[in-house]
């Protein structure tokens, strides 16, 4: 009888271990008619969540190309709602659009390092998952502003920072950047650069460009009090030298996080939403005119 007992709490217990253990519990019964959140990440008793959109139209049959994005924040805070506007608009357009959560220093105690990795855990995530999910796991973009464009840019030309333990078999690189006035430089006389260390080299996207570097199109304000007009001009003239593509657009009287103004009058969120539009058809990302 003991025996039988033993035999009926290992066959519990192993199934109970498959399924903790399986990655694909969470991608069950997904509504695409809604937004739904994903965890992507769990460290301790820290979940990290990928809130995703999917186009009204969507085909259970065909791969959509998507477009992920990191909020800005100085590494320190933030949310995922910065750019929920871009992501309705772009799920409008007929792309799979991801709100990424990742660590910050107010929540979380972290460092810059913590949340370059979560982003590109996120990335992973995406390709990973990419058949579950109706991913085209060669068309996956990078976006985010300031802060997150860093860890936007970071997922494009940063070869290191993964997290160890993840399967690096499966790439973290984005195939696409936009990027709104992102932190591009880190050295001696860049953005925060006592924050990150002797390890500054790896963390500087304007350090790690290669002729590897995927399409990127940037956007800033020429009175941005934190990211200046000549860092953004030294990267494009960086990625022109490695034959990568860079569409640079620099705006007067812009400041910093200026491409959230659609509570406002709308400008420059519009000018840059249809410009990114534009971007991404080029690439073959979306179709037809930009609907804004």
């Amino acid at each position: 009888m003991m025996k039988i007992i033993k035999s009926i709490f290992l066959i519990l217990f192993c199934a109970s271990v498959s399924q903790a253990q399986s990655p694909n519990d969470e991608l069950r019964n997904i509504d695409s008619t809604k937004p739904f959140i994903l965890t992507y990440k769990k460290i301790d008793s820290v979940r990290l969540d990928l809130t995703f959109r999917y186009p009204p139209k969507f085909k259970k049959n065909k791969k959509y190309p998507v477009v992920i994005f990191f909020f800005g924040g100085g590494w320190n805070g933030g949310t995922t709602e910065q750019f929920k506007p871009q992501a309705e608009y772009f799920a409008s357009r007929g792309m799979i659009t991801v709100l990424a959560d990742y660590r910050v220093k107010s929540r979380h105690k972290t460092t810059p390092y913590e949340a370059s990795a979560d982003a590109k855990s996120a990335i992973r995530f995406l390709r990973q998952h990419a058949s579950e999910l109706n991913i085209d796991r060669e068309k996956i973009v990078a976006s985010g502003g300031s802060a997150g464009g860093h860890l936007a840019a970071v997922t494009g030309v940063c070869p290191t920072l993964d997290e160890p333990d993840e399967d690096l078999n499966i790439s973290s690189k984005a195939n696409a950047l936009v990027l709104f006035n992102p932190v591009f430089d880190n050295g001696p006389e860049g953005f925060c650069h006592e924050r990150m260390g002797e390890r500054w080299r790896e963390i500087s996207p304007a350090h790690n460009i290669s002729k590897d570097a995927p399409p990127t199109i940037v956007f800033l304000g020429r009175e941005d009090h934190l990211i200046p007009a000549s860092v953004a001009e030294n990267y494009k003239a960086k990625m022109d030298e490695a034959g990568c593509r860079c569409d640079l657009f620099l705006y007067d009287d812009a400041g910093h996080g200026f491409f959230n103004n659609y509570k406002y009058d709308g400008k420059f969120y519009v000018e840059t939403v249809r410009e990114t539009d534009r971007f991404l058809k080029s690439l073959g990302y979306v179709k037809g005119k930009p609907k804004i």
